[in-house]
């Protein structure tokens, strides 16, 4: 497929459905959140049939009244958001191709033409929305919802939460929503305040590699049950679903990186997982606030090293089962994990860099 067909598009923008109150018009960003002050980064969910573009609008209003910093936009300082009931933009757009043509060739530069972001107009909102939805209608009846977020202010936890609550309130219409406000807004601030730290330049010099359209590659793999019980056993020691994957996958690619017919073959790697802590503080976080409060966990072995499954994966698990309430705070303290980032930074250019992340609650 070359080229998706855009018929027609339309924006808007939804706000919440009741205002903010006063007291809750400043949301103070955490450490945590300073570490993504930059970037975006997308949600795309299909549906074989579609629902009411009025039952999406009013349904979305309503989750942004309890989700109200995603109706916010971020402060000039970047250290808060002014949740000031701007709202997110909603994009509709109407497209000629049918879905399972873009569900049969998931090619980057296709997927790509449904999310926001594709002209002028769409970019003059999203640079300064939480969130951007578009929402495309396939002619044979199906439906894509793209979300954009804004890293700053939700990791995937927190954009899961966002969606599933959206979800159920257009499902269920329910209009007058159960969402608990003090389960969604939570002063992660408190637990890890703000540090005065040269975040984005290091962040651009250390992750934020720039990819180009032709050389990005979308892939999907299924496991049944079956190959999933099997690829566990294979493992052994019991793994979780990530952590077999993850194995699997890493191995995979650290192989045909070593493979490689050429001489700049890099002789160290590094993969980088996030972890969802909410659950891991002591106490506990709600386990639906918003923000961003995971903390990436780094597993790094030599290029030359011939790792098994069964190894790598309690390499993984250890690395992953060490992020508890003690080692999150002590390594934010002072600049901790600033000072990793340091270290990281000064070896990526010998480094194969490798993000794993998961939508997995096990």
């Amino acid at each position: 497929m070359d080229v998706v067909k855009i018929i027609s598009t339309c924006t808007e923008i939804i706000k919440p459905s009741c205002p903010t109150p006063p007291h809750l018009k400043t949301y103070t960003l955490s450490l945590l959140d300073q570490f993504n002050i930059d970037g975006r980064y997308p949600m795309m969910l299909f549906y074989s049939s579609g629902t009411t573009k009025n039952s999406l609008k009013k349904s979305l209003a309503q989750t942004l009244s309890y989700y109200y910093p995603y109706a916010g936009r971020v402060n000039l300082d970047g250290c808060s958001i002014d949740c000031d009931d701007s709202g997110a933009p909603f994009i509709e757009a109407h497209v000629a191709n049918t879905m399972s043509e873009i569900l049969q060739r998931l090619e980057f530069d296709v997927l790509a033409q449904l999310l926001p972001f594709k002209n002028d107009q769409n970019k003059l909102h999203g640079n300064k929305s939480i969130i951007v939805v578009q929402v495309n209608y396939f002619s044979c009846g199906g439906v894509a919802i793209t979300i954009s977020f804004k890293h700053v202010i939700a990791d995937g936890p927190a954009s899961a939460n966002f969606i599933k609550a959206w979800s159920d309130n257009n499902h269920n219409h329910l209009y007058t929503s159960t969402i608990i406000k003090d389960d969604v807004v939570f002063d992660c601030a408190s637990v890890f305040p703000q540090q005065d730290l040269p975040l984005k330049a290091l962040w651009k010099n250390c992750f934020q590699v720039s990819v180009p359209l032709g050389e990005a590659l979308v892939k999907r793999f299924t496991f049944d049950g079956t190959k999933m019980d099997a690829l566990r056993a294979k493992i052994g020691d019991h793994p979780t679903r990530f952590e077999a994957v993850t194995t699997l996958i890493l191995v995979a690619a650290a192989d045909a990186a070593r493979e490689r017919e050429t001489d700049d073959v890099k002789p160290k790697n590094v993969a980088l997982i996030p972890i969802n802590i909410r659950k891991r503080m002591n106490p506990p976080f709600p386990e639906k606030c918003l923000g961003n409060v995971g903390q990436a966990t780094v597993v790094k072995w030599e290029m030359e090293e011939r790792i098994e499954y069964n190894s790598f994966a309690k390499r993984i698990r250890e690395s992953i089962r060490k992020m508890d309430d003690k080692y999150a705070r002590k390594l934010n303290e002072s600049g901790g994990f600033l000072n990793d980032l340091e270290n990281v930074n000064e070896e990526i250019s010998k480094m194969n860099v490798y993000f794993v992340s998961t939508m997995d609650k096990e």
